[in-house]
């Protein structure tokens, strides 16, 4: 995590919150333009907003299971944060979901860092390991229907389905892991890093161990089937007759396709409004244009709004970040003299 203060942090996610919003904007104004603005506006007209109330509840059921999740992983590795604390610390992570690279979300493991002065060695791989039983389950969701529904694309799902399951194999195989971190180890540059390496691998080995990555991907499949039955909901909203089991397969599948954008912007519309159009009979162009607006409003930007608030909330961890990252810089510098 840079080591910045919280203005600076603050001010680093709103430059990511304007482009962000920037592109939704765009990205819907072009959806809009090809369905016809008109269209998309009587569509939005005729939709039951009462089911919204529905709609939320299951995208906060979400991001509460993600959440235990999380906390799981840390108390995993010894990590003992206060689950309030701990809620708001993973919540302002959802606001970083939005910057580049994703890379933002390390806020979570340096401000567990401020609270606990648990090494980020060590809560990095909690991270990780949330991100990858997200993403497998996500996989597992939208495998199910694929060949179903998209033949023509069950690469999208196999090539990273083949590589997350060679990475786990590596990663239960201590030996050959161990083997490869000494070998980075005597490489310059980045060979110093080798112990911290090690010491995240070890980590992530606990986090992994077959029981945890088991009952986590099964909270994860739980966690994002949710939001699969808000996207149904929307759909039953536009009095669309689309399945649950399509609305299922859709959903994934876009998330999967999106995962490499930061917050799956561009992507994971399109795949959503193509998507609906190609696979459920009967649905207009408003239609699938207006429901991929609302289940991204819903989940990315409503998550997103709800970390901007926990941002805030943690600004005085992250300003006694600031302070302990100052002084040991001084104290390095002191020593050097």
């Amino acid at each position: 995590m840079p080591e910045a203060p919280r203005s600076d942090l603050v001010q680093r996610f709103r430059r990511w919150l304007v482009w962000g919003v920037a592109i939704a904007v765009l990205l819907y104004l072009a959806g809009s333009i090809y369905a016809g603005i008109g269209e998309v506006g009587s569509a939005l007209a005729t939709f039951a907003w009462w089911l919204m109330a529905p709609v939320l509840l299951l995208v906060l059921c979400n991001y509460f299971m993600r959440f235990l999740k999380w906390h799981y992983f840390l108390g995993r590795l010894g990590v003992k944060v206060g689950f309030r604390d701990n809620l708001m610390i993973f919540g302002a992570g959802l606001a970083m979901v939005i910057s580049p690279g994703k890379a933002g979300e390390l806020l979570k493991p340096y401000l567990v860092r401020v609270r606990t002065g648990a090494n980020m060695a060590t809560t990095i791989p909690a991270l990780v390991a949330e991100r990858l039983t997200d993403a497998i389950a996500m996989l597992a969701l939208a495998g199910l229907s694929v060949s179903a529904y998209a033949g023509d694309k069950v690469h999208y799902i196999a090539i990273p389905a083949v590589l997350t399951v060679g990475g786990l194999v590596v990663l239960a195989w201590k030996g050959l892991s161990l083997a490869i971190l000494g070998v980075i180890s005597r490489l310059p540059v980045i060979g110093r890093f080798g112990a911290k390496l090690e010491e995240m691998y070890l980590a992530m080995r606990t986090c992994l161990a077959p029981v945890p990555l088991v009952a986590t991907v099964l909270i994860s499949v739980a966690a994002w089937w949710a939001e699969c039955v808000a996207y149904w909901l929307i759909f039953r909203g536009f009095d669309v007759a689309a399945s649950l089991d399509v609305s299922t397969f859709l959903y994934a599948f876009a998330t999967v396709a999106g995962g490499a954008m930061p917050g799956g912007l561009g992507v994971a519309d399109g795949a959503l409004g193509g998507g609906a159009l190609t696979l459920i009979p009967d649905i207009t162009e408003a239609q699938a244009v207006a429901s991929a607006l609302l289940i991204r409003v819903t989940t990315l930007w409503f998550g997103v709004g709800l970390g901007a608030l926990a941002l805030f909330r943690v600004g005085g961890l992250l300003e006694a970040g600031v302070a302990q990252d100052s002084a040991a810089a001084e104290a390095e510098a002191a020593d050097q003299d």
